[in-house]
């Protein structure tokens, strides 16, 4: 693909446009049911009804299909230098079991697409969901023991800590705590000696945000203009620069906006930037921060989306 090569013009780029046209909060939960059963229900189909239906005032005529029901979740990977928390999202055919689907998703990694530019996961191949259940605002994944091999203590903590974040996506899920093969981890979690003991929580793993979240838009999606750039962020004097690109590098729109915090503290930003573009074609949205010694660009984000005309 051509992304990477793109990149590299890009940043060039932004780094000798360092000035600009004009001049938290955790990420929302995802689209979608986010009620969860205090144990999963299995998968059943739906009920058939009952009654003899009125017959079709035109029996030659079929009835239209009923719009397939889809549900939208976010799965946390990691990206960056740091490494970072990196979220991202999926969509699919509705199932009331949207927490055991988010962790599937988890677990199975991010996709070429997201590989391609950088976005990873801490958590080992080969790990297991072996069952979840949420009761009073505790979720509890049961995960196989491949969940523990491994790593040291930094990929030890960035895979709790998106675990913890996938979960508590769901405005039912308060608090994450995990079982290995069905066992209780006694309070210690590997031989790098990380302590779990207390159920975790966001605010355990804020450290692992990076300077510039964006929670919209996501790797792949189809957007129209104007595009929605959103997220939180903790830059200095809370600005959050925007750039969007076409398929042949050209910057096509810039502009920035403003957190509600920064320089020390998360704040949330969102923007809607408009683009022109005569066909439908692959792009990136690019968010970033103005370096404050030279003005170049620090702490890229970079979203593959595709631009519709």
């Amino acid at each position: 693909m051509k992304r990477i090569l793109v990149l590299a013009t890009i940043l060039g780029l932004l780094g000798v446009a360092c000035a600009e046209e004009r001049a938290g909060t955790l990420g929302p939960v995802g689209e979608g049911p986010t009620a969860e059963p205090t144990t999963e229900p299995s998968r059943t189909d739906a009920a058939t009804p009952t009654g003899t239906p009125a017959p079709s005032a035109d029996p030659e005529t079929p009835s239209p299909e009923p719009p397939e029901e889809t549900m939208t979740y976010e799965v946390w990977f990691a990206a960056g230098e740091g490494p970072w928390l990196f979220v991202t999202r999926r969509t699919e055919p509705f199932d009331r079991a949207i927490g055991s689907a988010s962790l599937e998703a988890l677990l199975d990694g991010p996709t070429d697409d997201e590989r391609e530019v950088g976005v990873g996961s801490a958590i080992p191949e080969g790990t297991e969901l072996l069952g979840l259940t949420i009761e009073n605002g505790l979720a509890t994944a049961d995960l196989s023991s491949a969940f523990e091999s491994g790593g040291g203590s930094t990929s030890m903590i960035l895979r709790l800590a998106q675990l913890t974040y996938t979960l508590t996506q769901f405005g039912s899920v308060d608090a994450v705590t995990f079982t290995l093969d069905g066992e209780p981890i006694g309070g210690w979690f590997s031989s790098e000696g990380i302590i779990v003991d207390d159920p975790m929580t966001r605010k355990r793993f804020e450290d692992w945000l990076p300077p510039i979240l964006v929670e919209r838009p996501s790797i792949d999606d189809r957007v129209t203009s104007p595009i929605t750039v959103a997220g939180t962020a903790d830059v200095f004097e809370a600005t959050v620069s925007i750039s969007v690109v076409n398929a042949d590098g050209d910057e096509i729109a810039r502009t920035f906006t403003t957190a509600t915090c920064g320089t020390g503290c998360r704040g949330v930003y969102t923007e809607a930037v408009r683009y022109r573009v005569d066909h439908t074609q692959p792009g990136m949205v690019l968010v970033y921060e103005s370096s404050a010694k030279d003005g170049r660009p620090v702490n890229v984000v970079q979203i593959p989306i595709t631009l519709v005309a």
